[in-house]
């Protein structure tokens, strides 16, 4: 396959989504036919990337039960299992040995963008030819993000679940990215958190940090769909409308 790499998230308990995910997994949750995580896949593919890797560990058997080696949807699926749940740095690591270009394109498995921005990412790189791309998107309450600082159409930092009224931007982490090789020598040196985990946003801010790497930004438009899986009740309010489907291809 000539495409990059794009490598899901889908390890994770889903501990917010309670009680939805006592028997499901996070990114298997139904969404009018099928799950959450076949919406992210077709928007992909969508966008031109036909090789996956997904990352499993919490009900892993339902993901691959699912969709196998992928040759139903017209694409090549490879797994990794995270059986410590050590963050999102730690997921990425664990990847490093399938990764045979410079690059590879990375999404959290509970978020689910307008299948344009997956395009927009793509183009942008292969145009722009930038190591690292992240999205951002429009946030009210930051406090359940990740805030980002930008100039000149790069980040400038990164705060994780900034305190209330801590800063003055609404951009947030959207959980989308083009992340060149280097990171992996990064987390590598990456302490883990008080939580024990590896944080990806916590080996961007030392690229930032050390300049070495401009870290692109890319602005999703305020009314552009994103769904956040992490948050029950936008779960609960996509499952009975199905209005939103129409947003993902606009």
């Amino acid at each position: 396959m000539n495409s990059l790499k794009a490598i899901i998230l889908c390890a994770g308990y889903g501990n917010r989504m309670k009680p939805f995910t006592d028997k499901n997994q996070k990114v298997m949750l139904p969404l009018h036919g099928k799950p959450l995580l076949e919406y992210i896949i077709e928007g992909l593919k969508f966008a031109g990337f036909k090789d996956f890797i997904l990352v499993v560990g919490y009900l892993k058997e339902q993901i691959i039960n699912y969709f196998n080696d992928g040759r139903k949807w017209g694409i090549h699926i490879e797994y990794k299992n995270q059986d410590h749940l050590n963050g999102t740095g730690g997921a990425v690591l664990l990847c490093e040995e399938l990764i045979k270009k410079k690059h590879f394109f990375l999404t959290w498995g509970d978020i689910l963008v307008s299948y344009k921005i997956y395009k927009k990412v793509y183009d942008t790189f292969k145009i722009e030819k930038e190591d690292f791309i992240l999205v951002a998107n429009n946030m009210d309450d930051l406090q359940k993000g990740c805030a980002i600082y930008y100039e000149n159409k790069y980040c400038t930092k990164m705060i994780e679940k900034p305190p209330e009224n801590t800063v003055d931007t609404s951009l947030n982490n959207c959980g989308i990215f083009i992340l060149s090789i280097e990171i992996f020598n990064i987390l590598r040196n990456t302490n883990a958190s008080e939580r024990g985990e590896i944080e990806l946003t916590e080996a961007l801010n030392k690229i930032i940090k050390s300049k070495k790497w401009p870290i692109r930004v890319l602005k999703m438009k305020k009314r552009q769909f994103r769904g956040d899986f992490g948050n029950i009740n936008i779960y609960q309010t996509l499952a009975k409308d199905k209005k939103w489907i129409i947003k993902l291809i606009q």
